[in-house]
């Protein structure tokens, strides 16, 4: 199996629009003022190495390199071309593709020689888009995920059983896949810091840290071990979500509720239009200057409007009141579909 990552895929679509912008530091977010409040969606690999990534504020981003080029999000031009990746790489001869977001997909097929296949997906990606992706073989999906990154960028690479120790072994449990660096900070309080001491851990021991599920799967991820079956099922959505950053920090309460209520009726229109019941409800809050904290709660599914912005009003009661407000959003979760993909990520089960 493949997968198949595009090289730093809002920033090249960007370069096609505008070719003299090659080879320059870009910084896409917001709006692409860096005096208004947002932050960085994506930026290019020479703005990447002044240190900027993605969720960094806008303002300090641009401070970090001057002579960035810096513009707004354009997600309608981002949507229609990983459409034509998508469809380019689904006419693969004997592709099963299993798409896991704008940019990357994994790609199940049968061939004696993958890495030739792989080059050819990489030739057709280009040929087609002008983009240009890098692609990982693997024997289960969790190797073919991780040796896309060895394979960047424009290149192939191949992880499997018989080398995944040689390769991952001494690198820091925050390189897997599904291990970030809270969960790689527990590891290590167990003594835990490399992918080959995790691959060595008895999965029972991990049980009172991470409990009975996710104990297991984390020896199972330093393995390199899960699935190696591509599911071309769709995937449908969990939920909705939508925020708003506000260029002046909301202290009225009178501002705060009409800021929620805006943003639930945005949020029920997407909701509505998928024709399932929302069945949860996560508010997130950004005090200032820059603390984010969430308040969730799960409900009844219902498809009553009235009733949804009720309890989003509910979870905006528990804001604390007078603390200066920089971000709200909201995110809706809806009822699956029974024959809905049950996994998308390694720890969110069906892997």
């Amino acid at each position: 199996m493949l997968h198949v990552d595009l090289d730093q895929f809002i920033a090249a679509v960007e370069v096609l629009r505008r070719p003299e912008l090659a080879g320059r530091p870009i910084i896409i977010g917001g709006r692409g003022d860096p005096t208004e409040r947002a932050v960085v969606s994506t930026a290019s690999y020479e703005a990447r190495a002044f240190g900027v990534g993605s969720g960094m504020p806008l303002r300090i981003a641009a401070r970090k390199v001057p002579d960035a080029v810096i513009l707004p999000v354009d997600q309608d031009a981002y949507l229609a071309a990983s459409e034509t990746v998508m469809a380019t790489l689904r006419e693969r001869p004997g592709a099963t593709v299993q798409v896991l977001g704008w940019d990357e997909a994994f790609v199940g097929v049968e061939t004696e020689n993958p890495e030739a296949y792989a080059r050819q997906v990489h030739d057709a990606v280009l040929e087609r888009t002008g983009l240009h992706c890098s692609v990982g073989i693997g024997d289960t999906l969790v190797r073919a995920k991780v040796a896309t990154g060895f394979a960047k960028p424009a290149g192939v690479f191949r992880l499997t059983a018989d080398n995944w120790l040689d390769v991952m072994g001494s690198c820091p449990t925050r390189d897997l896949w599904g291990v970030g660096s809270k969960v790689s900070g527990r590891l290590a309080k167990l003594g835990i810091n490399t992918v080959a001491e995790l691959a060595a851990s008895d999965p029972v021991g991990l049980v009172p840290e991470f409990g009975p599920k996710m104990g297991p799967w984390y020896v199972e991820l330093g393995r390199g071990d899960g699935t190696s079956v591509v599911d071309d099922t769709p995937w449908v959505a969990r939920g909705h979500s939508r925020e708003t950053t506000f260029q002046r920090d909301l202290t009225d309460p009178a501002e705060v509720e009409a800021a929620v209520r805006n943003l639930t009726a945005q949020v029920l229109a997407d909701v509505l239009a998928e024709g399932r019941p929302v069945v949860g409800l996560t508010l997130k809050i950004r005090y200032s200057p820059f603390v984010t904290t969430t308040r969730a709660r799960k409900m009844p599914a219902t498809s009553d409007g009235s009733e949804v912005l009720a309890r989003a009003l509910d979870l905006a009661a528990e804001i604390e009141e007078g603390r200066p407000i920089r971000l709200l959003g909201l995110r809706a979760e809806m009822a699956m579909p029974d024959d809905s993909r049950k996994g998308h990520t390694p720890i969110r089960g069906g892997w």
